[in-house]
């Protein structure tokens, strides 16, 4: 039995959670470590103090997976894990950037890597539900444009936070500089609106989106590819098992998922000292200097830049995976986003940073979307939400490694010149390309046949 097709309307309601989690996400990734360097960080420590994100995401999204599998409540099924994530991540955006108010209690430094922890946890137990969800709702011929949907969805919300502190700026004219080293008042209110807007987002897809359940989802066509484990299995041996009985689908896209997020760890964590030292001049770990400020505003302006190109490009996923493949598709994206990073190098005007955020919205737009797309086609759909949060680990132990490696490597190889942590980044995306070739998509052949 095949799931009903669903209105666009109906498709847009569900992702709308997406845009709110996003646009926290986007003020996380453009100005953590700016806010980390203000409260006393060392560029080569920024690293370590973000491994907190993956290694939590990595404990929380494969049991979160698993139990939003076995629960239905008067909500539904997935909805109460991404309300609860994300009312805990509302309190993280708040707090991260007044980190400086606690030091009565703890340092600055270690209360804001807390916060950091506290939002990338809250921002994991939303994530995989929700992609759960999309999954749970779409049947095959829907499941691509379904993602690239939400992946469209993605690129708003990730436009609105990375360029709220410079909205706040020049529109508003909020300060962007900071008193004493500290946070400037740009980012503290940025951080508090983007709570605003997750919440509300949040709110939209709970209160438009009903929920199949479990009975309901056993009616659907299932794929018998992966084997299936006992519903009263303990949640540590059903994982185990589970990941051992990945399918080979699931085993191929983890090389190019370790590839992908490697290069976005790097690009995430070290763009805003890569740039305020190579395009704007100023020496390693200079953060009192009003140049400094302009740099992480001008990273937040480009991470919006190629937020936007991939919101634009995601919509033209489905028409190009249609013409080549899904696989394809996602190969020529990667190669784009490598060489886009890799051409940061030869800048030294900061307004042409925006031309190497193309390539890097392209493979963002089809990161976002095209592995969920043809991993979706390869798991029977009861066991969706762990094997989304099982898919997790390929996200969180690339992110773990260039956390553990990349410190060490910019201070001791580098000469603490962070522009080369993102040439590393480029070349991992082109790696990526490579192993994406090579993946065996169950649902194109599906559709093609």
């Amino acid at each position: 039995m095949k799931k009903p097709l669903l209105s666009t309307a109906s498709i847009w309601n569900m992702s709308v959670g997406f845009l709110g989690i996003q646009a926290g996400f986007a003020l996380q990734n453009a100005n953590a470590s700016r806010i980390l360097q203000n409260l006393g960080a060392d560029t080569h420590q920024l690293g370590w103090f973000w491994l907190v994100a993956p290694i939590t995401g990595m404990i929380v999204q494969p049991l979160i997976g698993h139990y939003s599998d076995r629960t239905w409540t008067s909500l539904g099924r997935r909805k109460p894990y991404f309300l609860t994530g994300a009312i805990m991540a509302a309190i993280g955006l708040i707090l991260m950037p007044n980190a400086a108010l606690f030091t009565a209690f703890l340092p600055a430094l270690w209360v804001g890597a807390g916060m950091l922890m506290i939002m990338d946890a809250s921002f994991n137990v939303a994530m995989e539900p929700f992609r759960a969800l999309v999954a749970d709702k779409l049947g095959t011929d829907q499941r691509t444009a379904g993602f690239a949907i939400q992946t469209g969805l993605i690129g708003i919300g990730a436009v609105i936070g990375s360029w709220l502190p410079t909205i706040l700026t020049d529109w508003f004219g909020v300060s962007g500089t900071a008193v004493d080293g500290g946070v400037p008042s740009n980012v503290i209110w940025s951080f508090f609106i983007g709570a605003i807007i997750l919440l509300g987002a949040i709110l939209w897809t709970i209160f438009t989106t009903s929920e199949y359940s479990p009975q309901e989802l056993l009616k659907f066509e299932e794929n018998e590819e992966t084997k299936s484990t006992p519903l009263n299995q303990n949640v540590i041996s059903s994982i185990v098992t589970d990941f051992m009985n990945m399918p080979k689908t699931m085993i191929q896209l983890s090389i190019v998922q370790f590839c992908s997020w490697f290069a976005l760890f790097g690009m995430w964590v070290y763009s805003t000292p890569a740039i305020a030292e190579h395009v704007y001049g100023l020496a390693a770990n200079d953060t009192k200097s009003p140049l400094f400020q302009q740099a992480g505003d001008k990273v937040g302006f480009i991470f919006g830049i190629y937020n936007l190109v991939a919101t634009g490009f995601a919509f033209a996923l489905p028409f190009i995976a249609k013409k080549i493949g899904r696989k394809y598709t996602h190969a020529l994206s990667l190669v784009a986003g490598g060489i886009g990073l890799i051409s940061i190098w030869y800048i030294s005007d900061p307004n042409m940073l925006i031309f190497p955020m193309i390539g890097v919205g392209i493979a963002w737009a089809s990161i976002l979307a095209m592995p969920y797309a043809m991993l979706a086609g390869s798991i029977p759909a009861h066991k969706m939400g762990i094997y989304m949060g099982i898919f997790n680990f390929f996200i969180t132990i690339p992110q773990i490694v260039n956390g553990l490696v990349s410190g060490p490597m910019i201070k001791h190889m580098y000469g603490n010149h962070a522009i080369y942590a993102l040439m590393v980044a480029g070349g991992f995306m082109i790696l990526g390309a490579i192993a994406a070739i090579f993946v065996k998509d169950n649902d194109d052949l599906a559709l093609k046949s």
